[in-house]
């Protein structure tokens, strides 16, 4: 027996083996569970107020997982040699090391994603989500195909062949009985693994379609089926349509931590109040009047995406402040999302910024209401949650605001890499 206070060390080969085993099993489960909840869209206003400690309990966890990694790097040879003969335990193990670096290497992207080039935590992300597909479902089957009861199960339909074989030659051999297609531990394993296929594919399906483009609605498909009932629809600008960018490279995520709003152009308005010296408000046609200038900028999320080249055609903030007339005691831009719940803020100066406007056009076409269409706001060189979606009010303050994120743990410097 072995004495605990030797430490980790003086553990034999075979204990070591089976610790880190069971140790990586629960992390990598805890790994999953916090990994889908941060993850899929309609959970994601369930788990706001505490999204923020929740993607650094994954982190953490995900900094588990590499030092239980590291522990298991010196036990590797001899666990191969032990291994070798067994073809399927020796692939098992490099596919579950594959993932698991995997995991590790995208993970540490995307959790110092301020220090690495925009590309490098796009990337990271396709690539975490895509272990996260394999990964889950491989863990779970092996968790299935190797646990104790169907071992048993093996154990003893082993038991029963043996039984019925005349091992030694004294007893007649008995009429030989019709062998079944597959013994019962098979069968469930691959009922198992047809199962966990039936239930991925339609998410990894979907995700895939987002980001390789051969499923999924194009723009122009979204603008049709679009919610909002907006008339006139803004007229592209020259620039606009064809977008000067060439078009968005990229994909948008669609988040949203509310119902998502729809309007119509006779109940729609924009207002513009508080410090000002011309409380304002516009209807849609009224607003559409407005001067409108046509940019070209790239559009980052703070989760590690970005789409770039994004052509917006919309009202500069800056003309909206002017046309305001902004008293000098106001410090904040306040803005409400139509939603009724979302509001984030800016400064003066921020928000006097060339890029800022308050967008009606994506590449030519009108924003769709899920991507917070009719009207929302740009600041590209802000992190996208200060682009607050379905806008149409700003208050002018003179007093510090929380942002809807930023009461919940986002950082309120939320310049792109600064």
């Amino acid at each position: 027996m072995v004495d605990k206070r030797q430490g980790w060390l003086k553990y034999p080969f075979g204990k070591k083996l089976k610790r880190l085993h069971k140790w990586n099993a629960w992390v990598i489960l805890l790994l999953a569970i916090t990994g889908i909840m941060l993850y899929l869209p309609f959970l994601r206003r369930y788990v706001a107020p505490f999204r923020v400690n929740l993607k650094l309990v994954h982190i953490y966890l995900g900094y588990v997982s590499i030092f239980l990694l590291l522990l298991y790097t010196p036990l590797l040879t001899k666990h191969m040699k032990q291994i070798w003969k067994r073809v399927n335990h020796r692939n098992n193990l490099r596919f579950v090391l594959f993932i698991i670096i995997g995991w590790s290497v995208s993970g540490i992207i995307l959790a110092f994603y301020r220090h690495f080039p925009d590309v490098w935590s796009s990337t990271a992300l396709i690539f975490h989500d895509l272990f996260t597909f394999v990964g889950i479902p491989y863990t779970v089957y092996h968790a299935i195909s190797r646990s104790r009861w169907l071992k048993k199960m093996d154990r003893e339909e082993r038991k029963t062949r043996d039984q019925k074989k005349n091992l030694d030659g004294t007893q007649p051999l008995a009429p030989k009985k019709r062998e079944t297609l597959m013994s019962r531990r098979k069968f469930i394993r691959l009922s198992a693994g047809g199962l966990l296929v039936v239930a991925v594919a339609p998410f990894f399906y979907g995700w895939l379609g987002r980001i390789a483009g051969f499923s999924g609605e194009s723009l122009l498909k979204q603008t049709k089926r679009d919610g909002n009932h907006m008339v006139p629809q803004p007229e592209p600008a020259p620039g606009s349509l064809p977008p000067k960018g060439g078009g968005a490279n990229g994909t948008f995520r669609m988040y949203t931590v509310t119902d998502v709003p729809a309007f119509s152009s006779d109940t729609w308005s924009f207002t513009i109040d508080g410090l000002v010296d011309h409380p304002l408000t516009f209807n849609w046609k009224e607003f559409l009047n407005l001067p409108q200038k046509v940019q070209v900028s790239d559009f980052h999320c703070v989760t590690g995406w970005s789409v770039y080249h994004v052509t917006w055609q919309g009202v500069p903030l800056s003309y909206l402040l002017k046309k305001a007339g902004v008293k000098n005691k106001a410090k904040y831009v306040k803005f409400y999302s139509g939603d009724s719940v979302y509001t984030d803020t800016l400064t003066i100066k921020q928000a006097h910024m060339d890029d800022v406007m308050v967008a009606v056009l994506r590449d030519g076409k009108p924003i769709p209401q899920d991507y917070g269409g009719p009207s929302r706001l740009i600041v590209p060189e802000m992190y996208g949650y200060k682009s607050v979606k379905w806008l149409n009010r700003m208050e002018l303050i003179d007093q510090p605001w929380t942002g809807f994120w930023e009461k919940r743990g986002y950082k309120k410097n939320a310049w792109y890499r600064g």
